[in-house]
């Protein structure tokens, strides 16, 4: 009784964004895909983990637990690094690497980690020099995991550096300091957030897109899944973003994805689907007060704006079909661009972390789950976008191809995850396979997409 008194002691409680991702609707595991030049040398990486700065994470070495009244808190306890290494020898397919891995991914992608240990565990694909490092969301977020990948990182070509980390776009709206000017921009965001407010509370309850050759539903999460991967070149990107003023990355990326799904919905539906059809994406954005990513230094410091964690908000961004041969390419960033600075202005991420925050700490995670399932059945598809190193990287030693990452299917058909490594973005295009039968086509109507306008707006230079 004692000692059952003293590991009670010793426990720490979630933080309630953690609890919402300890529910079984929303348990969520995050993959983190690194592919390297050489063969993986797994002695090696059992040294390196020893000594890394993840296992002096107390996260990374605590059970998750229940006490009596079902809440839960982390544990701490001894770490056997064999128990969350998987080795794998054998080449898992005569394919290529990349659709070996993906294949692999999307197994996994219907499977959980078990409670007995820490919530984290590597994959070793050894015949096709790749890592798959999968950590459980209550343990942190995107950010907040990439940042301790990265601490774990060289620079290839200065292997005393870490790794560069671009800082996020800053917003696009008016600086003007003129008092009119102020009061206009706070009467508009009063506006933009009301309505958005009252769209995000509708989308939960009652609303939901019309159903569609890419539309999920409840259950959906159970399904088979697919991965393919659209590949993507930074430059590209740039030189569309530069053809619309104060246009970002992320507006291209979104006029992309939109473009892409009016291509994939041309092809699947001839007719059945309607010009102007709304989708609704669910965007996740990070809320840390310091821009891009931090090193584990920061985030491990109690009284850093950038604090270890889950700190992230929702948006709810439509897209809207239009048959891809009456489309001027251009006007999907446009589109993109003018509905995404209202979405900044209204200040809808925040509202929709404070809500969920506030439904967590008053109805519980049962309520705030259940709350979050309803909108994930009432929208199309899930993205998400992380930025990584803009220059090459190497780990313990060996050069770094590439970062993807992925996570734990949802009710959603469509689910998009962008990383962005030295000049390059990967974005994984994880589908139920019973819906969408063919992600790699679907991968390549969005990069065909991007592919048209680059060469539109190149060609009007």
């Amino acid at each position: 009784m004692g000692r059952e008194c003293n590991e009670w002691e010793q426990d720490e409680p979630l933080t309630p964004a953690g609890r919402l991702f300890a529910q079984p609707e929303m348990r969520q595991i995050i993959h983190c895909v690194i592919g390297t030049k050489n063969p993986l040398d797994i002695d090696f990486i059992k040294s390196e983990l020893h000594n890394s700065a993840m296992l002096q994470h107390p996260r990374f070495t605590s059970l998750l637990v229940r006490d009596q009244r079902g809440r839960e808190h982390w544990r701490p306890t001894e770490v056997d690094i064999d128990r969350h290494l998987l080795i794998i020898d054998r080449r898992l397919s005569r394919t290529d690497h990349d659709s070996a891995v993906n294949s692999y991914l999307a197994d996994l992608s219907t499977e959980g980690l078990g409670m007995e240990k820490p919530l984290w565990e590597i994959h070793i694909l050894r015949a096709h020099n790749c890592a798959i490092f999968r950590v459980h969301h209550s343990l942190g977020d995107g950010i907040s995991l990439m940042s301790l990948l990265l601490a774990s990182c060289r620079k290839l070509h200065d292997p005393r550096s870490l790794p560069t980390i671009a800082s996020s776009s800053s917003s696009s709206r008016s600086r003007n300091k003129g008092w009119p000017n102020i009061l206009w921009n706070l009467v508009v965001t009063l506006w933009f957030g009301f309505v958005f407010a009252v769209e995000f509370i509708l989308r939960c309850v009652c609303v939901r897109d019309r159903k569609t050759p890419i539309s999920g539903g409840a259950g959906v999460e159970l399904w088979p899944r697919k991965i393919a991967t659209a590949s993507f070149s930074l430059q590209d990107m740039k030189t569309v973003k530069a053809a619309v003023p104060t246009a970002t990355v992320n507006d291209v990326l979104f006029a992309v994805i939109s473009s892409g799904i009016s291509r994939y919905l041309d092809f699947r539906e001839q007719n059945g689907v309607r010009e102007g059809l709304q989708l609704t994406g669910l965007a996740m954005v990070n809320l840390r007060k310091q821009p891009g990513l931090q090193e584990l230094s920061n985030l491990m410091t109690r009284n850093s704006g950038a604090r270890w964690g889950n700190k992230f908000g929702m948006l709810l961004l439509p897209v809207y079909y239009h048959r891809s041969n009456n489309s001027d390419p251009l006007a999907y960033l446009k589109r993109a661009k003018a509905m995404i600075d209202r979405k900044k202005q209204s200040l809808e991420a925040h509202f929709s972390y404070r809500i969920g925050d506030l439904v967590m700490s008053t109805l519980g995670p049962k309520f705030a789950s259940w709350l979050n399932y309803r909108i994930l059945c009432n929208t199309t598809f899930t993205i998400s976008n992380v930025v990584g190193p803009q220059e090459e990287i190497m780990m313990a030693g060996n050069p770094v191809t590439y970062l993807r990452a992925n996570n734990s299917a949802l009710p959603h058909a469509l689910i998009l995850n962008m990383v962005s490594y030295a000049g390059r973005a990967d974005m994984q295009v994880q589908v139920a396979k019973d819906i969408i039968p063919d992600p790699e086509f679907l991968a390549k109507c969005f990069e065909d997409a991007l592919i048209e306008l680059k060469d539109h707006v190149t060609a009007k230079i």
